[in-house]
């Protein structure tokens, strides 16, 4: 059967390649993994499996049943971590999947100390010091309260002081150097009274603000899948990801027409349509913007009218050769249509539509595309 769908091809040996760069790059770091939201829309088990078959240990997810799927594919020496808020009355689950929560307010510090202190082997926790991103965090004073009740930190398991920076995909801002600085205070105090605790702050793009960045551990995210973490920079992260669309229709206008949706486009008499397979229920809307491009024999042709549900429009008029293929039978015409992929990668489109490459990536698992995995090993 000729498939209707878009191909979505994800090399986990770049993933493995990206992960094992990073850490020859921090040198003296940790290297974890963030898997949450399913590998950002790549599947987070074939991913969570590729790396910890190259050494990765410690992965990160933002939610509870995120996690506890996460023991169907990661073996027991596997750290598991949840970001997110662990609701009242399912702390023992955590127990029972061996997972770690990181406790990202005092709520969360009560909530936990209550539960711990009435379950034996409770396991350890994480908690997260808000250094100026103002999202989720002890703020100095609650940290330095926690850490001064007497075995306060002892009573919760607690095993790292994790933060997140807010700008560090732009190098120059000044927030970098006050969150490094807030949270080298913090280490400083705590590394005296809790000289066995381990530190946590540059996630993808903060790895390559420096090593003052980079403590016990660091933990990226978008770069393992291909994303530039200084848009500023030449890209050092090995592609991930192509997406190919296949086509639905050929058309050759017979007079100047309105185009899609809106009728927001016309195109003159003799241009040439393609009806592509893919739209916005497959997350086309957030990776193509409002002036997406395809490569589709060897030039670059462009979106005509407004994304629709299931269905693209592109002027393929420019394609050399293609009268050649109207009025043919789909089977006999050899045009795919790549938008996402070696001559179009994650960072030329985020720079064209404005989108975050997080964005882009997390948009593809909403899509109907068949998957194919390049394992570790296929180079």
């Amino acid at each position: 059967m000729t498939a209707s769908t878009g191909l979505l091809t994800i090399d986990l040996n770049a993933i493995v390649a990206n992960w094992r760069y990073l850490r020859a790059y921090v040198a003296t770091a940790e290297v974890c993994a963030v898997i949450k939201a399913d590998a950002y829309g790549l599947g987070a088990e074939p991913v969570g499996r590729a790396l910890y078959g190259a050494g990765c240990r410690r992965f990160f997810f933002a939610t509870l049943p995120e996690a506890v799927d996460a023991r169907r594919y990661l073996p027991a020496d596997a750290h598991c971590y949840v970001l997110g808020v662990v609701p009242a009355g399912q702390e023992s689950l955590l127990q029972v999947h061996a997972l770690t929560p990181v406790l990202s307010s005092m709520a969360d510090v009560r909530q936990w100390r209550v539960w711990r202190a009435k379950a034996a082997g409770a396991p350890q926790c994480v908690v997260k010091f808000d250094s100026g991103m103002t999202r989720m965090g002890l703020d100095e004073s609650e940290l330095d309260e926690l850490a001064q009740t007497a075995g306060g930190f002892e009573a919760l398991g607690v095993e790292c002081v994790m933060s997140h920076l807010a700008c560090a995909d732009e190098p120059g801002h000044p927030m970098n150097e006050q969150q490094q600085q807030r949270f080298a205070h913090v280490c400083e105090r705590l590394r005296v009274s809790h000289p066995r605790l381990q530190f946590s702050l540059a996630n993808s793009s903060g790895i390559f603000l420096g090593e003052r960045y980079h403590y016990d551990r660091v933990r990226p995210g978008a770069a393992l899948y291909g994303y530039a973490p200084d848009p500023e920079q030449a890209n050092p992260m090995r592609a991930v990801v192509s997406l190919t669309l296949p086509l639905l229709q050929l058309r050759k206008l017979s007079r100047r027409a309105h185009v899609g949706y809106g009728a927001t486009r016309s195109l003159d008499e003799g241009r040439v349509l393609a009806v592509v397979a893919g739209g916005y229920a497959d997350g086309l809307h957030r990776l193509l913007g409002p002036a997406g491009v395809a490569m589709c024999g060897g030039v670059k042709v462009p979106v005509v009218g407004r994304v629709s549900m299931d269905t693209t429009l592109f002027d393929v008029s420019e394609v050399p050769g293609i009268d050649q293929w109207l009025g043919k039978p789909l089977s006999e015409v050899p045009l795919s249509f790549v938008v996402l992929g070696p001559e179009l990668g994650l960072s030329e489109i985020t720079q064209r539509n404005g989108a975050l490459g997080y964005e882009v990536l997390t948009s593809l698992g909403s899509g109907r595309y068949r998957r194919r995995y390049l394992e570790v090993g296929d180079d």
